[in-house]
């Protein structure tokens, strides 16, 4: 084995949002801006969400123990520059017969993994699990959060393009994540929503995104037509530009969407989910925050990238990319927003009331599909009009 790095232990964000809320939870938050404290019910509140999921994680724990199961890691898409990499993963115990020789690189049983999406949120997670991360040959110790999520940044050498590390918790069996190295001089990028983006899907109503996530596959599940053709033009006008897929759903169903996305020729690219769970101020968390959280942080991370931010008009997208290019217009290249026809707006709950906000320099740009998007975006001189793809639809 390599000789171990030489350097502070890294620890993820995740393990210090974990901390965060674990004083936040001990102490009482701090006081609002109005200067009013928390009132006694919303602390009560708080601390009651985290003893009850506190507890639901114990008990998956001891059933996965008793059954036999084992720590597996689930790896994800990374990304970062040439000095630094941000690993995504997540521990969980699973069958031992889907972690052996026969198992695929990406830790499950590729069968059973894609059967059904219960299987995901049923795994008992390995909380603050201990993780190796092996990089260009040298090895680095990171921690994953409560939930088993490994979010960690690390220091590192590499060149620009598409590199292969590993991950190991534990026992378990060495598995393999792709990491996408972007350029110094990268300047253009893609932001992408999922769901009713590339995904026709009904994820807002309760009931249908049950069945979507639990009962259905990746095989059920229909790409909106033209979204993996304008993508496809998108980055053979810029090669270097990195599609980064950002949805408010959980880590639970990354392997299925990855699948999906595969499957039906969208650019590789990370994917930022959330996690499921109480934080010590609500009993879920925000996925609306999610997004905007995860936007500040790429443009912290990239701040010579332009971004084109792609969602749709079924809920928040539009409120959410416009407040982004409010404060960060050097970040933002412009705005594509997905029409929805007026049945998937009835089942994503109704559309955006807000519609696109004043965003001095953004332009905005509307359309059903992914051909009308193609269209405005040539104008735009984001595609080129030699770069026509021979595929028509998905």
């Amino acid at each position: 084995m390599c000789p171990r790095s030489v350097k502070p232990p890294t620890l993820s964000l995740s393990a210090e949002s974990e901390s965060a809320e674990s004083e936040s939870v001990a102490g009482g938050d701090p006081k609002s801006s109005s200067g009013a404290s928390p009132t006694p019910s919303s602390r009560v509140r708080r601390h009651l969400a985290l003893r009850l999921d506190d507890g639901w994680l114990k008990f998956q724990t001891r059933l996965a123990i008793r059954r036999g199961r084992v720590e597996t890691v689930i790896p994800y898409t990374g990304y970062g520059t040439t000095s630094w990499v941000r690993v995504l993963a997540r521990v969980v115990r699973s069958d031992a017969r889907d972690t052996g020789s026969g198992a695929q690189a990406n830790g499950l049983n590729p069968l059973q993994e894609g059967m059904r999406g219960w299987r995901n949120f049923t795994s008992a997670p390995v909380a603050h699990a201990a993780v190796r991360v092996t990089i260009a040959g040298t090895d680095h110790d990171v921690e994953a959060d409560r939930g088993g999520v490994v979010d960690a940044r690390i220091p590192v050498a590499l060149d620009a393009g598409w590199h292969t590390i590993t991950l190991q918790s534990g026992e378990s069996r060495i598995v393999e994540a792709p990491v996408q190295i972007v350029a110094d001089d990268t300047d253009f990028g893609v932001v992408s929503d999922i769901d009713d983006t590339v995904m026709v899907t009904a994820l807002p109503r309760p009931f249908l995104a049950a069945w979507n996530t639990f009962v259905l596959d990746e095989h059920a599940r229909t790409p909106t037509p033209g979204m993996a053709v304008l993508y496809e033009r998108i980055v053979r006008t810029v090669p270097a530009a990195p599609v980064v897929y950002l949805s408010t759903g959980a880590w639970n169903v990354a392997p299925t969407l990855s699948r999906f996305l595969s499957r039906n020729l969208y650019p590789a690219g990370p994917k930022l989910l959330t996690d499921w769970g109480p934080t010590p101020d609500r009993w879920f968390r925000s996925g609306q925050e999610h997004k905007r959280t995860s936007l500040e942080r790429l443009a912290a991370e990239f701040p010579g990238v332009k971004w084109l931010l792609v969602g749709d008009d079924g809920q928040h997208d539009e409120a959410i990319y416009a407040e982004f290019a409010q404060r960060h217009p050097q970040n933002v290249r412009a705005i594509a927003i997905r029409q929805l026809s007026v049945g998937e707006a009835v089942l994503a709950g109704g559309r955006s009331k807000s519609g696109g906000q004043p965003t001095p320099g953004v332009p905005w740009i509307y359309s059903p599909d992914g051909a009308g998007m193609s269209a405005q975006l040539e104008q735009l001189g984001i595609i080129r009009r030699s770069l026509r793809s021979p595929i028509v639809g998905n």
